[in-house]
């Protein structure tokens, strides 16, 4: 039996643990370069230089102009700006995205209803992907944006952007696209062109950086109007006095994500394979929701029947495994996963579900481990239930 590890930390999709460059960098802005980078003396000047080389950093990653990337306090709030300033600008009075978005996105639909836009959701296939083809005859004149993730928050699906960004061109070139790339960025390779996505929405603590810091790509020919008022910075676009240590550091993470991208998906993509087999091995009844292809690299989604997903993910938690029973952002409410019941998991199976989310770190040790221990406690807590 092996012994037990310390922590074996897979719930990565939440959040990730800060690189210690960045962690150190934050704190040495903090306490060194604590300028208003609004201020014209030298320590301003020193902070807003600090602004611009994070600009700089994320830009390169997405192969942009640095002028067309703005700080927000994180991904929901980059999706609200989006959305709300990108229709804002334009004439149309309908909005389409999808049944699975982050409840970032969805939550905002459910606003911009009461404002008096329509909004339609496209159902997804079996294995999350968009339905293409409902899309393509939901699509109007007056359709001012179309939002979609690039990879889904639980299951891990990648969405294709690259043909939803055709259909949009093809069918109302005045549509603007908006890409939650929250999950994608830092995991698998794109640009801004490749997805050809008018806003793109990232975030610093998803990619080893501090939380409460994110980002909103803005093509430079796409008209976004701000959705909050003050000073004036960052163009007006999103004014208040900006978060320096936090800038600095998810430029720096941002940078170190993205280096030797393709090398560490390609390992992540292994490990999760193995968990899967293991778990495939040593499990009986379990159903993967994760779809084998078309899905990034870093997470595995599976249910696990006669098993409540809660009462696991605590025993796991005991073994020293740190798990997610859907997402973070939505652990709190009641009711099953509304993604996994877009894709037809039926209530029993959803119930048990069970996400695991790697990084960088994860180690083929770690992966053999809770591949043991899940082993264990699926046992116990089924013999447990039985009684």
């Amino acid at each position: 039996m092996k012994s037990a590890l310390k922590t074996v930390y897979l719930d990565n999709s939440a959040t990730t643990r800060v690189y210690k460059e960045s962690a150190e960098l934050a704190a040495d802005v903090m306490y060194n370069s604590y300028g208003n980078p609004s201020s014209l003396h030298r320590k301003g000047i020193e902070a807003e230089k600090l602004i611009k080389r994070a600009k700089e950093q994320i830009a390169e990653t997405l192969k942009v102009s640095p002028n067309d990337i703005y700080f927000t306090s994180g991904g929901t709030e980059a999706d609200n700006l989006a959305i709300i300033g990108g229709c804002g600008m334009s004439r149309g009075k309908h909005i389409i995205s999808t049944k699975i978005e982050h409840p970032a996105v969805l939550n905002t639909l459910q606003n911009m209803e009461k404002r008096g836009y329509m909004v339609e959701l496209v159902p997804v296939l079996k294995n999350g992907a968009v339905d293409l083809e409902k899309l393509s005859h939901m699509i109007r004149k007056d359709t001012a944006l179309v939002s979609c993730m690039y990879v889904n928050n639980e299951i891990g699906t990648i969405e294709p952007v690259e043909k939803i960004a055709k259909l949009i061109r093809k069918l109302n070139p005045n549509t603007l696209f908006h890409v939650d790339a929250v999950q994608a960025y830092g995991k698998i390779p794109f640009t801004a062109a490749s997805i050809d996505a008018d806003f793109i929405s990232i975030s610093s603590h998803k990619i080893h950086g501090p939380k409460g810091v994110g980002a909103l790509y803005v093509r430079n020919k796409a008209k976004l109007a701000p959705i909050q008022f003050g000073g004036g910075q960052q163009n007006g676009i999103r004014p208040g006095t900006e978060n320096v240590p936090g800038i600095a550091a998810f430029g720096l993470s941002a940078q170190m994500s993205c280096d030797n991208l393709v090398e560490k998906a390609e390992r992540m993509n292994y490990l999760k394979n193995r968990l899967r087999e293991g778990i495939l091995s040593q499990i009986d009844d379990v159903v993967i929701n994760t779809p084998n292809e078309g899905a990034a690299p870093h997470i595995l989604n599976v249910s696990f029947a006669y098993v409540k997903s809660e009462v696991l993910l605590h025993s796991l938690e005991i073994d020293g495994i740190y798990v997610s029973s859907g997402s973070a952002c939505s652990s709190h409410k009641k009711g099953p996963s509304y993604v996994l019941t877009a894709i037809g998991v039926n209530r029993q199976m959803i119930d048990g579900s069970i996400r695991f989310s790697l990084s960088e770190f994860t180690t083929a040790e770690e992966i053999d481990y809770t591949i043991e221990k899940l082993a264990e406690n699926v046992i116990k807590i089924r013999k447990l239930m039985k009684k």
